[in-house]
């Protein structure tokens, strides 16, 4: 179904029903087309606990199955979720008995399950992942491991090209291979699981091989938490993240937790206790996936099925233009932008002012800027007035704060930093190299900060009325150690001139240039009026640029 479009936008729930967990996420879908995450949760039910055997949902699984969904309803209810989109995958399609649990649901719990099939299911959680990932046109492999199956895809930013779905699952493979569970997996064994997965992979990963793809995405918990315990385990430094798996460290940790029994495993370090039983068979899965693709490593992401539910569903409302025609930074910014309640006119003119000045003057040769450093401020510019629906008075460090904190899909932490610093810069304190934001940062990023916030404070100045009535500017070059600043304008604009006249100084120090103003307006279908730095219009009388009145 399709979401509809109210003036107080509203309230989705989605459920995704798997082998091991159930996932909730509650998201609110504003009029404008941002949307804000309210709650994520997630409870191991087991549902595919002994199923795979005989295809037999257990009755004790389902009974858990049916007491977190009646949670999360309720919890949906508590947000007041307009519209619930619930899905199954493997332990249920694959069930025998299922009808029995799809009508518990919908009896106990007045839930309606869809259930899909693997290649629905790798086809959403490659949207998922992808949506929070800076590919264009590289392909990416995904891997999914879940309890009852293996989904994989290849695809860039914006296409699929490859989904298959394979009967190979955390829970699965422990059941037939791991069933006295308590014990130490003995290397043989372990060689058992993983020689099963490549001949039920075979065909799959020779399709895989084809794609050359050019990095690989591991997903779901136990990848995720094979990451957290090859960091943990192997004594990471502080700086270091388990955003990524490597393959090495994979069987340093592999070998470690074999040796161990299941009690003593629980307490390994980094594990999920609660995974302990079936994250032996998982990592069996990754690494034959990872050795017979030649993959080094694979970086981590924590979006999936869920996410996934989401991006399809915006993508079939009025607003799918923001999945389909904008990059995941672009998306990225817009959405926190009105997620914030900016105002979207002057963000943008704000912006289309900024690139001018930043082209203007790399078109002069008078500078070298850094690359991405234009993507830097567009970015800055979009996001610098956020932080004014909390408070004008101090708008600049709140826009500071929800910047970092937003975690900017697509964005390195150091891009955000600059993103967020250049918001903070850009009215007020100018960016000096004690201050505290500016501390903990790169060389290069302080430099990249004054040099973007210079310009920022300018094409912020000349939009100081909100009324765009600058619609174009440009540097010329007035002498050796002088530029021009041409403004066209709509009508007189002595607010905008007088915010100009503020930040010559601190362009003079950053650029080495001292700047002189002149302004074009143009009246109707009269010839411009053109008034410059030294006050005078051409053919007309000689005026002064007042001064702001105290």
């Amino acid at each position: 179904m399709e979401p509809d479009k109210t003036s107080e936008g509203r309230v989705v729930a989605f459920i995704d029903i798997g082998t091991n967990s159930i996932r909730l996420l509650l998201v609110r879908i504003n009029p404008n087309g941002s949307y804000l995450p309210l709650t994520k949760q997630k409870e191991n039910v087991r549902l595919g606990d002994k199923e795979f055997i005989d295809r037999i949902l257990q009755p004790k699984a389902i009974e858990r199955a049916v007491i977190v969904c009646k949670k999360f309803m309720e919890l949906a209810r508590a947000y007041r979720a307009e519209e619930v989109i619930a899905v199954a995958t493997s332990a249920t399609r694959d069930a025998s008995n299922k009808v029995q649990l799809l009508e518990m649901l919908k009896k106990e719990a007045n839930l309606e399950v869809c259930t899909i099939s693997g290649i629905e299911e790798a086809r959403l959680i490659y949207l998922g992942v992808s949506s929070e990932l800076r590919l264009g046109y590289l392909k990416a492999l995904f891997i999914d491991i879940g309890g009852g199956s293996t989904e994989v895809s290849v695809g860039d930013q914006r296409h699929c090209y490859f989904l298959d779905s394979l009967n190979l699952g955390a829970v699965r493979l422990t059941n037939m291979f791991l069933q006295d569970e308590t014990e130490p997996v003995s290397e043989e064994q372990y060689e058992q699981i993983k020689t099963y997965v490549r001949r039920k992979a075979a065909d799959v990963i020779k399709e895989l091989s084809k794609c050359r793809a050019s990095c690989a995405i591991g997903s779901s918990g136990t990848i995720e938490n094979l990451a957290r315990i090859a960091f943990v385990y192997l004594h990471r430094t502080a700086h270091e993240s388990f955003e990524k798996l490597e393959f090495e460290d994979l069987k340093k940790i592999v070998g470690a937790m074999c040796a161990l029994p299941l009690e003593e495993r629980r307490n390994f370090p980094g594990i999920n206790a609660q995974r302990a039983d079936i994250i032996i068979a998982g990592a069996a899965i990754i690494e034959t996936f990872m050795e017979e693709l030649g993959l080094s490593e694979i970086k981590v992401s924590k979006l999936g099925l869920r996410e996934g539910l989401l991006i399809d569903y915006i993508s079939k409302s009025e607003f799918s233009y923001m999945i389909t025609q904008m990059s995941v930074r672009k998306r990225s910014i817009m959405q926190l932008g009105l997620t914030c309640n900016f105002d979207e006119e002057h963000a943008h003119t704000v912006t289309r002012l900024a690139l001018e000045l930043f082209d203007s003057l790399q078109a002069l040769g008078i500078y070298e800027f850094m690359e991405g450093e234009r993507e830097l401020l567009e970015n800055g510019a979009t996001l610098h007035d956020i932080g004014m629906f909390l408070s004008y008075d101090t708008h600049q460090a709140h826009a500071y704060h929800l910047i970092r904190e937003s975690n900017l899909p697509g964005f390195q932490p150091e891009e955000i930093e600059i993103i967020a610093n250049l918001a903070y810069f850009h009215r007020k304190n100018i960016p000096k190299k004690k201050h505290l934001n500016l501390t903990e940062l790169s060389k290069s990023s302080v430099k990249s900060i004054k040099v973007l916030s210079a310009l920022l404070r300018i094409a912020e100045g000349l939009d100081r009325s909100h009324a765009g009535i600058i619609s174009h500017v440009r540097f010329y070059i007035a002498s050796t150690d002088s530029l021009v600043l041409e403004m066209h304008a709509q009508r007189e604009c002595q607010l905008e001139i007088w915010e100009v006249e503020k930040q010559k100084k601190y362009f003079k120090k950053i650029f080495g240039y001292g700047l002189q103003s002149k302004i074009i307006i143009k009246q109707g279908s009269e010839a411009p009026l053109v008034l410059d730095g030294h006050a005078e219009i051409e053919e007309t009388s000689e005026v002064n640029i007042p001064k702001k009145p105290n």
